[in-house]
C-alpha cells in the first residue's frame, strides 16, 4: 500500500486509471498514459475493475460454457450436459460447478433421460457411419468396362453357383436378395453381350410374404418380360422360426439363369483362375529375391 503521504497521489492516480479503463483501455495503454512502470503498482490501480471485451482472446468454447450452464438451471445432469454438448466431463463440472445441484430424479424420469441420450448416440453414429459411406463413394468415381469385367468375375464366384468335383453341373446361375448386387451381375451380363433372351429369372420368397409385390419389384428391376420369369419358389413357414425378413423391404431373392450357359461358365471359371495367378505372380515379383 502508499504510505500515508502519498495516499491522496495514489487515489488521484486511481481514480484516473479506473475512469481509463471504464473507457475500455488495455493496461498496456493506461500504463502508457499514466506513466505508470511498475506492473504491481498498476495491478492495484485498475484491480476490480473488469477488461474491455475487446482485450480478452475469443474463446471456441464460450458457446458451449453459455449451453451448458443454461442446460444446468433447467436441471440437467453432468451426464446429460456432457452427452449434448459433445465435452468432457472435466469441463462440465469447471463451467457449471457454482450453480446448484438440480433434485433427484425418479426412476422413470432417469430411464427416460438415459433413453434420449442412447438415441443421441445412435445418431451421431448414424451420422458418422453416412459421412464415412459418402467419402468412401466418392473414391470410386466411374468405373470402367476392364473394372466392371474383373468384379463381375469375382461376384459370381462369390456368389454364383459353382461345379463341384462329384457333379460338373456347368451352369450360370446367380442368387441374392440385394437388388444392387443384382443390377450389377446383369450390367456385367450386358458387358459380356450376354442376351438378354438367355436370361430367366425365378422369385424365392416366404409363403407368407407378398409374392405378387415382390415378382412386380423384380421384373421392374430386371426390365424382363412376365414370361421370363419362372414360377416362384414359395419357402414354408416353420412355426419354431422367429423370421426377421420381414415387411415391405423383403422381396426374397432373385435367380438369374443364363440359358446354354456351360461355354459361359467355362470361360468364368477360367478368368477366375487367371485372376488368382495374375496376384499370385504380381506377389512373387514383389517379395524379395
Amino acid at each position: 500500500m502508499p504510505r500515508t503521504h502519498d495516499a491522496h497521489q495514489y487515489e488521484q492516480l486511481r481514480e484516473q486509471a479506473v475512469a481509463l479503463r471504464r473507457e475500455g483501455l488495455s493496461r498496456r495503454q493506461i500504463r502508457d498514459r499514466l506513466k505508470v512502470s511498475n506492473n504491481d503498482l498498476l495491478n492495484r490501480l485498475v484491480q476490480g475493475e473488469p477488461p474491455p471485451a475487446w482485450t480478452r482472446r475469443p474463446n471456441a468454447k464460450d458457446d458451449l460454457r453459455a449451453r451448458a450452464r443454461e442446460l444446468r438451471r433447467q436441471g440437467w445432469t453432468y451426464d446429460r450436459i456432457e452427452l449434448e454438448l459433445g465435452v468432457s466431463r472435466s469441463s462440465v463440472s469447471l463451467w457449471v460447478r457454482d450453480l446448484p445441484r438440480p433434485p433427484r430424479r425418479t426412476r422413470e424420469e432417469a430411464a427416460a433421460i438415459a433413453k434420449r441420450g442412447w438415441e443421441r448416440t445412435l445418431a451421431l453414429r448414424e451420422e458418422e457411419r453416412q459421412r464415412t459411406k459418402a467419402a468412401a463413394t466418392a473414391e470410386i468415381g466411374t468405373v470402367s468396362d476392364r473394372e466392371l469385367f474383373l468384379i463381375g468375375v469375382g461376384l459370381y464366384w462369390a456368389e454364383g453357383a459353382k461345379a463341384k468335383p462329384w457333379r460338373r453341373d456347368e451352369i450360370v446361375v446367380f442368387v441374392n436378395s440385394d437388388p444392387d448386387m443384382i443390377k450389377l451381375f446383369l450390367a456385367w451380363l450386358d458387358l459380356l453381350k450376354v442376351e438378354k433372351e438367355r436370361r430367366r429369372y425365378c422369385v424365392m420368397i416366404h409363403e407368407s410374404a407378398d409374392l405378387e409385390g415382390a415378382q412386380h419389384f423384380w421384373q421392374e428391376l430386371t426390365g424382363a418380360a412376365p414370361q421370363n420369369f419362372y414360377k416362384p419358389l414359395l419357402k414354408k413357414h416353420n412355426p419354431k422360426t422367429v423370421r426377421k425378413n420381414t415387411g415391405e423391404s423383403y422381396r426374397g431373392c432373385l435367380t438369374v439363369r443364363v440359358r446354354q450357359g456351360a461355354e459361359l461358365y467355362r470361360r468364368i471359371e477360367g478368368w477366375w483362375y487367371g485372376i488368382v495367378l495374375g496376384v499370385s505372380s504380381a506377389t512373387q515379383e514383389e517379395c524379395p529375391k
